[in-house]
């Protein structure tokens, strides 16, 4: 009887008597991953269902029109093109058979002795179907160009309505969620509607266009310091933007939001990013995973229950008294799991012992606008808080310096300098997949 292997077909993949490192995931983690297997004597296959790294710190600048898509997406093959021991394939993971080794993609099977498991997280809707059906979260560059298309026709269509509900329903923005992303959008958005959109839609009373962030806990930027919540509380409301802290949403059909206070809001366009989970394969033991979705490690990023199966990134949960809960959903975690892993699959080729993985919390950071950014930063084992210019200097050059790729670092500066001296934004173009918005007549009445 042929094995299922023969009869599904390997995928076009020349096997060179070396050990094989599968890494599912090109992002923060899996890209350094691939990097410090450089030298390392295995073959290194990278499987991504998109050809391109993606730098999602600034995917809510695609979205507010302040980047291009390009600006922000490296394609894996021009970032790794001197990498000989590594061959990259684009397609989409189906399930893994831990007893034959063998991941099976949608170009076929392909055989692993060490798996990698680095696929990040998704959008946390937290059982709420209607929610995932109108709200419009900001997890991939299409959901960006999606969320910049969908801002821009709004106002296109308000040009034509009289009626002041619906037309309020097209200029009124509620996002969902007061960490760093909805922070920044908020911002984004409060500097559009100041500087940008008032000069292309002349005919529209930008005093109508509501912005509201909702919270459900009671302080902002959870996670960094009290001053940090604070200053970004007051930078928001200096910007016009209506923060409303421990609120919940209740409900949303496309057009009306209801909070558990019983507050209802009217918008065609609420932004979800309020939560996130970690985005499993199939065939990986149930066991193994924790709340959220998230793969329950070790201090080496094993998964429990598997000695060559891995996970680093959002979608690891190492589990310690100071992370009970797992580390942080955030780059740098990723980028030194990954680091470290690719250090330690060579120490183990070569026989020698393991190190054990320790987080270096370097600190965070969030811009609110122009001149506006707060940032928490753990250095030469102190922690120093800033807030304001500096700080939003401090976030320009970090970002800056992060991006992959010399054009990419070119093409933004370039944007960013023009936009801080014209106060414009470049890329205000409608084109591709826009969010159909609800038609609907309903009476809901403004909070």
């Amino acid at each position: 009887m042929r094995s299922s292997m023969e009869m599904e077909g390997l995928a076009k993949i020349e096997h060179v008597g070396k050990p094989r490192v599968v890494i599912v995931g090109g992002g923060f983690g899996g890209l350094e991953l691939a990097k410090a297997l450089r030298d390392a004597p295995v073959q290194v296959v990278l499987v991504d269902k998109q050809n391109y790294h993606t730098f999602q710190p600034l995917m809510y600048q695609v979205a507010t029109a302040g980047l291009e898509a390009a600006d922000i997406i490296s394609p894996f093959r021009q970032i790794l093109k001197g990498q000989s021991n590594l061959c990259f394939r684009m397609a989409e993971v189906e399930h893994v058979d831990t007893t034959t080794h063998v991941l099976k993609t949608s170009i076929g099977l392909i055989p692993y002795d060490h798996l990698i498991i680095a696929t990040g997280a998704t959008s946390n809707y937290f059982g709420d179907a209607e929610m995932a059906r109108h709200a419009v979260a900001i997890k991939s560059v299409e959901d960006a160009v999606e969320l910049r298309n969908t801002v821009l026709s709004n106002f296109e269509k308000a040009l034509q309505i009289d009626d002041v509900e619906q037309l309020n329903s097209l200029l009124d923005f509620v996002i969902v969620g007061g960490g760093p992303t909805g922070v920044e959008v908020a911002g984004a958005l409060s500097e559009l509607r100041k500087h940008v959109f008032p000069k292309d839609y002349r005919e529209i009373d930008f005093r109508q266009m509501d912005i509201h962030l909702i919270q459900s806990g009671n302080t902002l930027l959870k996670g960094m310091s009290a001053e940090a919540s604070q200053k970004a509380l007051e930078y928001l409301q200096k910007f016009g933007v209506d923060v409303l802290l421990d609120r919940r949403v209740q409900s949303y059909d496309g057009y009306t939001v209801t909070l558990n206070t019983g507050e209802k809001l009217i918008t065609r366009t609420l932004i979800w990013a309020a939560g996130v989970a970690g985005a499993p394969i199939e065939g990986i033991r149930p066991e193994s995973l924790r709340k959220g979705n998230r793969y329950e490690v070790d201090t080496f990023n094993r998964i429990a229950g598997y000695t060559n199966i891995y996970a680093i990134g959002d979608i690891a949960a190492m589990v310690s008294a100071e992370y009970p809960e797992g580390h942080p959903m955030v780059a740098q975690p990723a980028i030194q799991q990954g680091r470290l892993l690719g250090e330690n699959i060579v120490r183990m080729l070569a026989g020698n012992p393991l190190e054990p993985f320790r987080y270096h919390d370097q600190g965070a950071m969030a811009t609110i606008g122009r001149n506006h950014a707060v940032a928490d930063i753990k250095m030469l084992g102190k922690d120093y808080k800033t807030q304001g210019f500096f700080a939003w200097v401090m976030w320009v050059f970090v970002h800056l310096i992060a991006l992959v790729g010399f054009r990419n670092r070119l093409s933004v500066f370039a944007n960013w300098t023009w936009s801080y001296f014209s106060q414009e934004r470049g890329s205000r173009f409608i084109m591709g997949k826009r969010r159909e918005s609800v038609e609907t007549t309903a009476k809901s009445a403004v909070a």
